[in-house]
C-alpha cells in the first residue's frame, strides 16, 4: 500500500528561538473514510522528548521507537463523521522548546450495505426483567470503556482472530424484525460452535463476562486508547486482568447473546469510536 508522506518545513519553536523544525508525517491508509482506523508516524528534524496530538476532538497517544526515532500513534474516524477536511494538530517538546504542526486531512464517505435480520423478540421487545439486565450491562460497559490506557501495548500487525470467511462487514445498516435499526459496528466471521478465538494483538483483558446483547464477551485494552471486543462466545479461556499476546486463545466461538446462529463478532473501539476491523487487519504496522 502506498504511504502518503507530508513534508512541512518552517514550523517554528513557540519561543521563537533556534532553527525552524521540519516535520515528516505519514499516515495509513492513504484514503481515509468514515469508520477507518488511522496509523500515524511522526518524525522531526530535532530530537523531541514528548509528542501529543489532537484529531477530531480526541487525544492521540504517541509512543517513541528509539531505534528509528519515530513516534507512532493510533487514531480513527467515526461512522458519523461527514466528508470533509479535518485538522491534525501536533505539539512536540524538546527541552524548553515547543513546536507545533497543523495539517488538514481529507475524509471521504464509505459505502456500507443494508440488510434485514430476524431475531428472537426478547432482543427487540425485552420485558422488564430483561430491561433491568440491559441497564446493568450498560453500566458495566461504560465502566469498561472508560478505561483508556495511553501506553502502547500492541506490537506489530493485528492478526485475524480465526481463519474463516467474513460473513458480515462493518458498517452494515441492519433492521431487526422490521423495526429496530442499528449499524453493525464490527466484523462477523462464519465459524462453527467451539472454534478457538485468538487475540488480535497483545494487551490486557478488561472484561470477560456474559452480557445481554453481546453474550459471552471479552474486551482487550491494546493501549493508546484502542480496545478490541470478541462477542457471542460459548466459553472463556481468559479472565479479567490477564495479559495476553497476539494469537493467544481467548475463548471458543458460539451463539450467546443477540445472535442468529454460531459465529464470531469482533469490534475495534478507539476512545469511544467504533472502527472497521477489516481495515486495521490490513495495515502493516511496526
Amino acid at each position: 500500500m502506498r504511504v502518503l508522506v507530508l513534508f512541512l518545513l518552517g514550523i517554528f519553536p513557540a519561543s521563537g528561538a533556534g532553527k525552524p523544525a521540519s516535520w515528516r508525517v505519514r499516515f495509513r491508509p492513504e484514503r481515509l473514510v468514515n469508520g477507518a482506523p488511522i496509523f500515524f508516524q511522526v518524525k522531526t528534524s530535532s530530537g523531541i522528548t514528548s509528542l501529543s496530538g489532537k484529531w477530531l476532538d480526541h487525544d492521540i497517544y504517541f509512543s517513541l521507537d528509539r531505534a528509528s526515532k519515530t513516534w507512532y500513534g493510533i487514531a480513527g474516524v467515526s461512522l458519523e463523521t461527514k466528508p470533509g477536511s479535518y485538522p491534525l494538530l501536533l505539539e512536540a517538546e524538546a527541552g524548553n522548546t515547543r513546536t507545533s504542526f497543523r495539517k488538514l486531512i481529507r475524509v471521504g464517505a464509505a459505502k456500507y450495505p443494508s440488510i434485514a435480520v430476524t431475531v428472537s423478540k426478547q432482543f427487540t421487545e425485552p420485558d422488564p426483567e430483561q430491561l433491568k439486565q440491559i441497564a446493568q450491562d450498560k453500566t458495566v460497559k461504560q465502566d469498561t470503556f472508560r478505561t483508556v490506557s495511553a501506553e502502547r501495548e500492541w506490537a506489530g500487525r493485528f492478526e485475524p482472530p480465526v481463519e474463516a470467511r467474513i460473513s458480515d462487514v462493518f458498517g452494515t445498516q441492519r433492521t431487526f424484525n422490521g423495526k429496530v435499526q442499528s449499524s453493525h459496528q464490527g466484523l462477523d466471521f462464519a465459524v462453527p460452535q467451539g472454534t478457538p478465538v485468538a487475540a488480535l494483538n497483545s494487551g490486557t483483558v478488561l472484561l470477560a463476562r456474559p452480557l445481554y446483547f453481546e453474550g459471552n464477551c471479552v474486551v482487550i485494552d491494546h493501549g493508546q486508547g484502542l480496545l478490541s471486543l470478541y462477542l457471542h462466545l460459548s466459553e472463556f479461556k481468559v479472565k479479567e486482568g490477564d495479559h495476553v499476546q497476539r494469537g493467544q486463545e481467548l475463548g471458543l466461538s458460539g451463539s450467546s447473546g443477540r445472535a442468529t446462529g454460531p459465529h464470531l463478532h469482533i469490534a475495534v473501539r478507539w476512545q469511544g469510536v467504533y472502527l472497521n476491523p477489516e481495515t486495521l487487519l490490513k495495515l502493516d504496522l511496526p
